[in-house]
């Protein structure tokens, strides 16, 4: 039957249509860095504006000034970055546009002569359409192919077009179509993620709609089949209005990007995350979906961005929450997300139509969810372990199969052998060629449970071994298998209305059915997949009096088959918890208590400006299982200084295994006065359930008291301040009675102190100290705090900046592996240093050469965090006194030829011993430092940009450390660089660089990663400037490294080399440059501190040569053409080379 429908509801919807919304008033535009830039011909909105780079990071504030009026974009620091993407919301044409009474063009000018008649005409011209004029695009497609003797051909391709305009008089054209050869997924550092970053081509008209690529399907007005997701596939859409009645019918079928799961943990006092996201099954990595979150802490929503509640890696699947949200362990966090599921192609088909009118709104929907079982991605099945599904039925348990598959030798894999180990066949590990070698995949299967554990951890995947029992109990942790993935189905059809008799009676209802196996490959167990569910709501006013009170009553009521499944999530994420029904994981059910009853009968009294008070009784059956009633008070009220807020509930239940009692309360008064308010609030939960069987409290049982006083000045949208104390007493299961386990008081402030054109200062701190009962516990403190100041003075001459952060968290011991990938597209490369056949983690480096660069980092899960206090320092000082340059006295145009900018970061990690707080990001003792990043740098000009007589001197230094899997690895460096830059009349342009560097590196585990290496730099230049098109370079280089601490390696380089630019009007463009280098090199060449010294050269004479020609082949097409070779005393001669065409639109 289910079939039926959907394929009636699709042919409906093919034929009908929908009207759309207007454009939307979001711009984005990548542009090329210049000092100043013109965003827009008009002025911009300032409700929204974000800017960034290329590869969607955010650029701070703090380094550019926006002036909303004219629309104009000015840089305060220097970039690291060619191009940026600007995201602005513009103003309605209808604000912008220019009004004016008479044409100008009509209007004569006076001459004297005014016996002249002037005749004014206009012909009457029929007006002709020309279809797509009015399209506009932006954009540019490349397609290029590099190729080498060191390396394969590899094709690279780049699609970035935008288009939207008028097809003709009533339809409209809107597309975004981006494609590379590396996908990105946006960051979750912002609040909003735009659909500039999606795909799509999208008609339509004021009758119908298509839309082809990046969908969100939604459906906001079903009860049991509420769903949002994002999706790539084709959507249709068809309306049909008249004066008293409308028809919408709607179909789509999509790949889906991602699929719905929820996880649910209880924060961890004083620690901010990182928190890890697991998939429905428990796995550790889990792909996010980008902007299908949502974060709940104790069932209240929370906002995502760096200024909000919380940021997520959406890659690494990871939750940070930020300063201004401090996490405790009495908050319950949920987060619902749609993650990367790959194991199948997966089919999304929807559709439905909808009749409304003055008083009936009829609707039914079809959604189809199924994996393709014939079209297997991340698994390939065997025969066998298709065999192996079949027999499983819906248990998970039976689903798993022998990992080992045949493989030929792959220095890029870790392969094994079979033997004999006391009459059993085990795996062990080879890297020879001449075996008979199997690519073996070990899964973890629990304490004590497996034959085999790791025996290696430092190559680029785990090695393991085989462990004998002893005594027949086993020794290890894991075992050579696999768990396989069944693919699933989920079906549900609805059909829903609203009935409104009256103005003041609205009646609601739907009927739903479910169909979802969970193993396509088994009939086994298909007698649960099937259920159906029904829903009635009636709202009524009673009375609503002159005065503008009213009173209205409401009646609920919804059934549940046990085997009924919902989309996504059907109650708020408090439900289970609300009712004490224990949460079931998995596919969107309440309980498995039996089939479901849930009821609800309530009164409110109302007013728009007074507030409201309400009254609801609530009942829940599970089949005689469980049965629950439960009473809330609800109260708002606004009484001209006072605010009375109250939100209460009494919960009775009684089970087949527990009974329990439940109360829960909150209530603010809140009193406001002329400058300010102040207030009180008093919190308090009392639940105890107790088992039937053995008549004790159930762990779950627990009490809290908190109380709140707070008071503040200002309005929170300007300059406020807020300043409140918070105590509360938890009391939790002791010796079967609840007994009080801890206390904690928080201190409080939230405040904005200055907000003007040139001055913004804002502080937010939250010190928390929690006490347990317990002797041996000790005292935990916590704070977190924010602290942000920005101060402009003399005009802009002086921009100084600060911000202050501190919070604790968890810093992940990081494990990773290296991926080979095609020449070109990855970041390192491999050298078997000790040649051994293994890929081993110290053996890789970043690569020097593009053909070289064949290996990517992947991070791996992680499942090992240590706890940290985390202190962050970041400041800017930026003097420019260019505004004196035409200063009458001559000290101020003296000193406007100076530019100078200090910029200084420290974020520092330490070890949380959650007894004491350090604020001072400067003191860390070497035992209790975790990880650090201090980058300190000054530049100073002199003539910054006038090529006369420029000089600049940069000091840099900068120390990181980080905590890896195999242990900690430690840098520094420190720079001093000197800049002169003089044009000798206009045709000779003389350049000198001299540099001063020491870098440190020291890892705890890979002593080949130990070095101290001391460098010395001088670089003169003369280049001869023919004309503004053609320009000629000579140069000399001096380098002279050593290696003061282990080998003593020495280097000194001397490097020879001269380059040309010839351009043509912005037509044509060709550089050239030809290097010879000259390493006199002490040491061995074989090693990391070689490579790191050489640059990827070898001892000896060394040289390399590049080409680079563009050429303007018309105004829409570009042709580019790369060409570098390389050559030394001890290899053949490397040649790489790319062809490339771009067109812009």
């Amino acid at each position: 039957m289910m079939k039926y429908c959907f394929t009636i509801l699709l042919l409906l919807s093919f034929t009908h249509s929908w009207s759309q919304d207007v454009l939307s008033l979001y711009r984005v535009k990548k542009l090329a860095v210049t000092d100043s830039i013109k965003i827009d011909s008009v002025s911009l909105n300032p409700s929204k504006f974000s800017l960034s780079n290329l590869k969607n990071e955010p650029i701070p504030f703090s380094s550019y000034t926006i002036d909303f009026e004219n629309a104009l974009l000015t840089f305060d620091t220097p970039l690291q970055t060619d191009s940026i993407k600007i995201t602005y919301l513009s103003y309605p044409r209808f604000l912008t546009k220019t009004y004016q009474e008479l044409d100008e063009r009509i209007i004569v000018n006076s001459t004297g002569d005014l016996q002249n008649l002037y005749k004014l005409s206009q012909p009457i011209s029929k007006r002709v359409v020309v279809p797509f004029d009015g399209l506009a695009s932006s954009g540019s497609i490349s397609r290029g192919v590099t190729i080498g003797n060191n390396q394969n051909s590899v094709l690279n391709s780049e699609l970035d077009l935008q288009i939207s305009g008028k097809l003709n008089d009533k339809v409209t054209l809107r597309a975004s179509i981006q494609d590379s050869n590396i996908p990105l997924q946006e960051s979750g550092y912002s609040q909003q993620l735009d659909e500039f970053d999606q795909v799509f081509i999208e008609v339509f008209s004021e009758r119908w709609g298509i839309r082809a690529g990046d969908i969100d399907l939604e459906d906001s007005q079903s009860y049991f089949s509420k769903f949002s997701k994002r999706v790539q596939g084709l959507s249709l859409t068809t309306n049909f209005k008249n004066d008293d009645s409308e028809f919408t019918a709607f179909a789509s079928g999509a790949l889906v990007r991602g699929q719905f799961s929820s996880s649910q943990f209880v924060g961890q006092e004083g620690n901010q995350g990182p928190y890890k996201l697991k998939g429905p099954n428990n796995e550790l990595y889990v792909l996010v979906v980008s902007g299908s979150e949502t974060v709940f802490v104790n069932g209240i929503p929370l906002k995502r961005g760096a200024t909000e509640d919380y940021i997520i890696d959406y890659n690494a699947g990871e939750l940070i929450f930020n300063a201004t949200y401090p996490i405790t362990s009495e908050m319950r966090i949920t987060v619902d997300y749609q993650f990367s599921e790959r194991n199948y192609s997966r089919f999304i088909g929807y559709s439905g139509s909808r009749y409304k009118n003055d008083k009936w709104t009829l609707g039914v929907s079809v959604y189809n969810e199924n994996d393709l079982k014939n079209q297997p991605l991340q698994q390939s099945l065997s025969s066998e372990q298709v065999a192996i599904l079949s027999s499983a039925g819906d248990d998970l348990s039976l689903m798993t199969a022998p990992s080992a598959t045949s493989e030929v030798y792959n220095e890029n894999r870790i392969l094994y052998k079979k033997n004999i180990d006391n009459g059993v066949e085990v795996f062990e590990f080879s890297n020879n060629p001449d075996d008979e070698l199997y690519l073996v995949n070990f899964t973890a299967v629990g304490s004590q449970q497996g034959n085999y554990r790791i025996m290696s951890s430092n190559a680029i995947s785990n090695i393991y071994e085989y462990i004998a029992p002893i005594s027949g109990v086993k020794q290890g942790d894991f075992e050579p298998i696999v768990q396989l993935v069944a693919p699933v189905k989920l079906q549900v059809a609805v059909i829903n209305g609203v009935f409104k008799p009256t103005e003041k009676t609205t009646v609601e209802f739907e009927f739903a059915a479910s169909n979802n196996d969970l193993n396509l490959y088994s009939t086994l167990d298909d007698e649960n997949d099937t259920g159906i569910a029904g829903q009635l709501s009636i709202n009524h006013q009673f009375l609503k009096t002159a005065k503008g009170w009213a009173f209205d009553v409401n009646s609920d009521i919804d059934y549940i088959q046990n085997d009924f499944r919902t989309i996504q999530r059907l109650y708020k994420p408090e439900f289970n918890r609300d009712w004490n029904v224990e949460t079931l994981s998995g596919n969107q059910r309440i309980s498995n208590l039996g089939d479901q009853v849930f009821a609800i009968a309530g009164a409110q009294f109302s007013h728009p400006d007074k507030g409201n008070l309400s009254y609801e009784f609530q009942h829940l059956n599970f089949k005689g299982n469980y049965e629950g009633s439960r009473h809330v008070f609800f109260t708002k009220l606004n009484l001209e200084h006072f605010q009375v807020y109250s939100n209460s509930s009494f919960l009775e239940t009684d089970g087949l295994n527990s009974n329990s009692v439940f109360y829960r309360s909150e209530n603010r008064l809140k009193y406001s006065y002329t400058k300010g308010w102040s207030g009180v609030k008093f919190s308090t939960e009392h639940n105890e359930k107790k088992s039937v069987e053995l008549d004790q409290l159930d762990p779950v049982s627990q009490k809290f008291q908190a109380y709140e006083v707070f008071t503040g000045v200002g309005d929170s949208t300007k300059v406020f301040a807020k300043l409140g104390y918070v105590h509360r007493i938890n009391d939790s299961l002791q010796n079967n009675r609840l007994a009080k386990v801890n206390t904690s008081d928080t201190y409080y402030l939230d405040s904005k102190w200055v907000q003007t054109q040139n001055t913004n200062l804002s502080l937010y701190a939250n010190y928390r100290v929690f006490k347990s009962t317990n002797a041996s516990t000790p005292l935990q403190k916590s704070i977190n705090s924010r602290l942000q100041y920005s101060q402009k003075i003399f005009n802009n001459g002086i921009f100084w900046n600060t911000l202050f952060e501190t919070n604790a968290g968890r810093l992940p011991q990081q494990d990773f592996t290296y991926v080979e990938v095609e020449p070109g597209q990855g970041s390192f490369v491999w050298f078997d240093y000790n040649e051994n056949g293994i890929q081993e983690l110290e053996e890789f480096e970043t690569a020097q050469f593009q053909d070289q660069a064949t290996y990517i980092r992947v991070l791996l899960p992680n499942q090992v965090y240590i706890r940290t206090h985390q202190n962050k320092l970041s400041q800017s000082l930026t003097l420019n006194p260019i505004q004196w340059a035409n200063s009458p006295q001559a000290t101020k145009r003296f000193w406007s030829h100076f530019y100078n900018q200090t910029t200084f970061l420290i974020d520092r990690k330490d070890k949380n011993n959650s007894t004491s707080i350090r604020l001072n990001p400067f003191h860390s003792t070497a035992e209790d430092q975790l990880a650090l990043q201090s980058n300190f740098r000054n530049q100073l000009f002199y003539n910054r940009g006038k090529q006369h007589y420029t000089i600049s001197y940069s000091y840099s230094e900068s120390k990181a450390r980080n905590v890896l899997s195999f242990g900690y690895l430690e840098q520094e460096t420190f720079s001093h660089q000197l800049n002169f830059l003089h044009k000798i009349k206009e045709q000779w342009l003389l350049s000198l660089q001299t540099n001063l560097d020491k870098n440190w590196s020291a890892s705890e585990n890979f002593s080949s990663k130990n070095y101290q290496l001391n460098e010395t730099l001088l670089n003169p230049k003369l280049s001869y400037l023919l004309d503004n098109n053609k320009r000629f370079d000579m140069y000399y280089q001096y380098q002279n490294k050593n290696n003061s601490i282990g080998d003593l390696e020495q280097l000194i380089q001397q490097k020879y080399g001269m380059s040309f630019t010839l351009t043509q009007n912005q037509k044509a463009a060709i550089t050239g440059e030809f290097n010879y280098f000259s390493n006199d090199f002490l040491g061995s060449a074989n090693t990391p501190v070689a490579y790191q010294m050489m640059e990827g050269l070898q001892p000896g004479t060394n040289f390399t040569w590049s080409l680079i020609a563009q050429k303007k082949l018309t105004k829409f097409l570009d042709l580019n053409l790369n060409y570098f070779g390389r050559k030394s005393e001890t290899s053949r001669t490397i040649h790489t080379g790319t062809v490339q065409l771009k067109a812009y639109f």
